[in-house]
């Protein structure tokens, strides 16, 4: 094998989620759909919030950025699927394995980020409402935003150098529908320890942190609406937390279960089936859930529809 920059003329080949050719129609017009359907819902999320000024607030100034990660997330996998499903190719090139897993790994962890932010905001909210918009203010908010992007590229850009130092020989079929990260490092016929060594260390800050800055800003809240004394006042602070909390369950139970039922069961095949779920469905179903249940999201969207 050779290594260094030959390498660059490797090819890895997306076994995807179904080999059998009469699925593969079905597949293209499944994806396709859900694309489009994810596209356009995140878009009108961020058209609502720019429009109407009554979304001006912290809160909607992280969900148009959520919405916005949603939209580059999908776009980073689902369009060389269709394009290889229409091709009727596997083929992606070494270079564009590494972009894609660049591009991936930074937007899956700033979705990460972001509902670990959007918590502490509800956290503020509930628990210090009297000082909500002296603490979130605009600068708070932007720096927040603009730490997460920080953190998410370097830690991509640290995965996608770790790569580099790997070399390959002839087992470069992926058993999934775009470059995921272990399953890259593991077709290395290198050695793989210090990847591993970083992706587990790195999953265990850039996961555990978020999710243990969520369950303590839940916890605090918990703690606040019980102090609360009317059940209207307990309803109206929960009742703000709903649509987010909808999403981190979403989003955290796929993705855990993906990686959790890899582990056990090994199955490279149902893994890229349920993977499926976190990459495509719940970017989806998030504008659904924040507008759905949002009268404020409502009115902006009429408005906005009104306009044209």
């Amino acid at each position: 094998m050779e290594t260094g920059n030959d390498s660059q003329r490797l090819e890895f080949l997306l076994l995807g989620i179904a080999e059998d050719p009469e699925l593969q129609l079905l597949l293209f017009g499944l994806f396709l759909s859900m694309y489009l359907v994810t596209v356009l819902g995140n878009l009108l999320i961020i058209l609502a919030t720019i429009s109407d000024s009554h979304l001006h607030t912290p809160m909607y100034f992280f969900l148009s950025n959520l919405s916005f990660v949603d939209i580059c997330f999908t776009s980073t996998t689902i369009p060389k699927m269709l394009v290889n499903i229409q091709a009727q190719s596997k083929a992606i090139s070494y270079a564009g394995c590494i972009t894609q897993i660049q591009f991936f790994v930074l937007f899956g962890g700033l979705d990460d980020f972001l509902l670990t932010v959007m918590a502490y905001d509800r956290y503020v909210a509930i628990c210090h409402p009297l000082h909500y918009m002296v603490i979130m203010n605009r600068r708070l908010c932007g720096l927040l935003v603009l730490m997460s992007w920080v953190v998410c590229f370097l830690h991509a850009i640290l995965q996608s150098l770790m790569i580099f130092r790997l070399s390959y020989c002839t087992d470069l079929e992926i058993p999934h529908f775009f470059c995921e990260l272990n399953q890259v490092v593991q077709r290395a016929c290198s050695d793989t320890f210090l990847n591993e060594v970083v992706i587990y260390i790195a999953s265990f800050l850039l996961g555990g942190g978020p999710i243990a800055g969520i369950l303590y800003s839940y916890c605090k809240i918990v703690s606040s609406i019980r102090a609360i004394s009317s059940a209207q006042g307990k309803y109206k602070a929960f009742s703000t937390c709903v649509s987010h909390l909808s999403v981190v369950s979403l989003f955290y139970g796929t993705g855990l279960g993906v990686y959790l039922s890899s582990a056990v069961t090994q199955n490279s095949h149902s893994t890229a089936i349920a993977s499926v779920m976190y990459t495509v469905v719940t970017p989806m179903l998030n504008p659904f859930i924040y507008s759905l249940r949002n009268k404020v999201i409502k009115r902006a969207l009429r408005r906005l529809c009104e306009k044209d």
